[in-house]
């Protein structure tokens, strides 16, 4: 009777000290290490045959860790409910988690915009190190193990149910599937699907920090082409300027992309149908009028030569047939057979080339979700869930959601920490 008594008590015990961690990713990852670090019998259940499939694409596969910037700059970059970070960023921030990945061997560095990447710009060396931290620490790792649903009773954590059949049990279970962001990576939606079984909101999802379509055919054209120094503003229909950016974007066969892009589709989330224009200053650190000088100049210079042939020292080549296109002149005509009124209307095309934006390329090219499970059901201290007790939420799974510059997966790290030293 004794020894039954205290195998229930032993098994119990067991019971009481196992987390679950659903999804094998930044946040998950983080999330898992931390559980194991204070001594609790941790298991990740993933579907895909490898950890942090998604975290290998990030920053064109350089992985964006982070950002250097403060406190401030986290907020000001997070137009998706930055306030309900703050705890998670107090419990882990940036310089915190560049002190992490130091740790577990990923050195790091600072480049432009302050985002931090790993010394050997290899996303495949912080996935590394992740699952060897996760390994280290005794996380028991099932990949090609999908968890088909939760085990709720009574308004308190039970465990979950696999897609093969089997129930696990746990005091605690950490949902950090991510979003509908790259469905390839195997970001399908589950943990939205699995929030609402258990009675939780979700708001509103869109793809956000996304390349956007445009109706030009030209675009195609231009396909491969990268704007270092433009600056874009995009409009709506009674011209209200209602995004602006100086920086880098790139043309692509449906469109445009690029780091400035990216950020101006958050801005645009809800609004694609209202026939929004896209403009593009190819000289941004020129007016009109000192433009205008400047190919008045070229013009004299190349005075006897085809149109065609005399844009070289202004135009990327690619971008040349296009410009002679907008600008209306024919390719043919001598220099300095062009009038006034039409080397006017070249300066204007170079600063207002228009785009008429048609929508998105959807969340297959999705950096992040916008969107989520609604933050006023979760315990921003310790990313609880306030509807049962024992659930927990990380990443991109919950509605936040930032600007390109490493500030997502901050996120993941620092929702994924909490989690972790709370489950």
């Amino acid at each position: 009777m004794q020894n039954g008594r205290l195998l229930s008590i032993i098994i119990l015990g067991d019971y009481m000290e196992k987390v679950i961690v659903i999804g094998g990713g930044a946040a998950g990852l983080m999330a898992a290490g931390k559980a194991a670090e204070r001594g609790k019998e941790v298991h990740i259940y993933e579907k895909n045959s490898i950890l942090g499939k998604k975290i290998y694409i990030t920053g064109k596969g350089r992985c964006n860790i982070t950002n250097a910037g403060d406190i401030d700059e986290f907020m000001d970059n997070i137009p998706g409910n930055p306030y309900f970070l703050y705890s998670a960023f107090y419990n882990l921030d940036s310089e915190k988690t560049v002190e992490f990945f130091n740790s577990i061997g990923v050195p790091t560095k600072v480049e432009r915009g302050k985002r931090v990447f790993p010394v050997s710009d290899k996303a495949a060396d912080v996935v590394n190190a992740l699952e060897k931290y996760v390994r280290k620490n005794k996380v028991k790792v099932h990949t090609d193990s999908e968890v088909q649903s939760l085990w709720i009773e009574n308004g308190e954590i039970k465990g979950v149910k696999l897609r093969n059949g089997k129930t696990e049990e746990a005091k605690s279970v950490i949902v950090a599937t991510g979003g509908l962001s790259y469905p390839g990576t195997g970001s399908t939606g589950d943990g939205y699907k699995m929030a609402k079984a258990a009675g939780h909101t979700v708001t509103k999802l869109y793809p956000s920090l996304v390349p956007l379509k445009c109706a030009q055919s030209f675009c195609e054209r231009l396909m491969g082409l990268s704007l270092k120094n433009a600056a874009v503003q995009i409009r709506d229909k009674k011209g209200k300027v209602l995004y602006k950016d100086f920086g880098e974007m790139l043309f692509t066969h449906y469109g445009v992309s690029g780091p400035m892009i990216l950020s101006a589709s958050r801005f645009l989330i809800g609004r694609l149908e209202e026939g929004l224009k896209l403009y593009i200053d190819l000289k941004p650190a020129l007016d009109e009028k000192a433009l205008d000088n400047r190919v008045l100049r070229d013009f004299e210079k190349y005075a006897n030569k085809d149109f065609k042939n005399a844009l070289d020292d202004l135009l990327p080549q690619k971008m040349i047939p296009v410009m002679i296109e907008l600008s209306g002149i024919d390719e043919l005509k001598k220099v300095h057979d062009i009038t006034r009124e039409e080397r006017k209307n070249l300066v204007r095309m170079m600063k207002n080339i228009e785009l008429d934006i048609t929508g998105t390329t959807g969340y297959k090219e999705a950096v992040v979700t916008s969107g989520g499970i609604c933050i006023d059901e979760i315990n921003p201290s310790t990313m609880e869930s306030k509807l049962v007790k024992g659930l927990f939420f990380a990443g991109e799974v919950i509605d936040v959601d930032a600007y390109t510059g490493g500030f997502n997966l901050q996120i993941a790290f620092s929702t994924g920490f909490s989690a972790g030293i709370n489950a």
